[in-house]
């Protein structure tokens, strides 16, 4: 199946305007975006324009019943220059997993593909150069159609937009456990990645913030005894040596950065186990001395150092970062491919190349 995209490029690049040394997380955008519609059942009218707002009826679908799903993925530079993507055909997967779930219409693995090499060739300018920066990648697919019924729609848009970010988490951050709030259940959506999951953790972040916290530690909707995720990424602890991480048993995102993760580890035969984790098993460990690490997997930080965990009364302080080994290799690992500095044996990092296109 071929698909055909015509490219109108920007007049005026507004990368110039970019301090490329200090860049905030997800406000900078650059000059080109995909958009593809979904009419009478396929897709069409494939294109690369200029980054710009895009007209909205107030009757969107999306906006009132939350057919709204996303990825997030990066393109980095090699030490050569090479753009390169890392893992893509694994987003364009998740994606339709996501659109299944939410009863969307998937999109082709290969379009997303060809889409995706297409406009980060023509912004790769906007990458940046710096070792654990990058130019994020937002796809995206939204309910379309002008109605006002709970019901699915029969019109779509998926974009795909991008923008150069720094470090998502600079420093090491605070977690307390939730315990009236739920991020997700077995059943439920928390295993794609739907708009509304986000929109349903900000009140209890919020809360989380104003005690002095960065972010919240899901548990289970049933005891509020297992650990699921962290604000938005999967948990990872390092207990007595083993790397112990929760399943994804039907309300966890599989995400991307967790299974490289776990490939690595276990290539380099570092014990890792995905199961149950409860909190107790958790507080019982740092009681014993033997809770070495915790951190954050996701794509916007690769990795995010756990210092301190709260759960109830009782505050756990994580050994400092000079004495942690497994999250800062992990974090080096993935890192060091997609620069080139290190080797790549599964084929992850993915040299960005020009696909066939229509300039108008």
């Amino acid at each position: 199946m071929t698909m055909k995209i015509s490219v109108t490029k920007s007049n005026l690049s507004r990368i110039s305007e970019v301090d490329f040394e200090n860049i905030p997380f997800g406000k900078v955008f650059s000059d080109h975006m995909f958009i593809a519609d979904y009419k009478d059942g396929k897709w069409d009218n494939c294109r690369i324009v200029p980054f710009a707002p895009m007209p909205m009826h107030p009757a969107m679908m999306a906006i009132h019943y939350g057919q709204s799903i996303f990825e997030g993925m990066k393109a980095t530079k090699m030490q050569d220059g090479t753009p390169v993507l890392f893992r893509p055909e694994m987003h364009a997967r998740r994606l339709n997993f996501s659109a299944q779930r939410m009863c969307m219409p998937s999109f082709p693995e290969e379009w997303f593909l060809e889409a995706l090499h297409q406009l980060v060739s023509i912004d790769q300018s906007w990458i940046p150069p710096q070792e654990g920066s990058a130019l994020y990648i937002r796809p995206f697919m939204f309910a379309t159609d002008e109605f006002i019924g709970v019901k699915a729609s029969q019109s779509y848009r998926f974009v795909i937009m991008t923008g150069p970010v720094g470090p998502y988490y600079p420093k090491p951050v605070r977690l307390i456990t939730e315990t009236q709030y739920v991020r997700a259940v077995k059943g439920g959506v928390g295993e794609a990645k739907a708009a509304g999951n986000y929109g349903g953790s900000l009140l209890p972040a919020k809360l989380a913030n104003e005690k002095g916290f960065d972010q919240v530690m899901w548990l289970d909707a049933v005891e509020f005894k297992y650990v699921q995720e962290v604000g938005t990424m999967n948990l990872f602890f390092v207990i007595d040596g083993k790397v112990v991480t929760p399943g994804t048993y039907g309300a966890i995102l599989r995400g991307i950065t967790r299974d490289s993760f776990l490939k690595l580890l276990k290539d380099k035969g570092i014990p890792v186990e995905e199961r149950l984790i409860s909190i107790d098993e958790i507080v019982e460990a740092y009681k014993a001395g033997k809770l070495q690490e915790a951190f954050g997997a996701g794509t916007a930080a690769v990795v995010a150092h756990v210092a301190d965990i709260q759960h109830l009364d009782f505050m756990m302080h994580l050994p400092p970062l000079e004495e942690r080994k497994i999250g800062q290799m992990l974090k080096d690992e993935i890192n060091g491919m997609r620069s080139g500095r290190l080797d790549d044996p599964y084929g992850w990092v993915v040299p960005v190349k020009v696909q066939e296109s229509v300039e108008v």
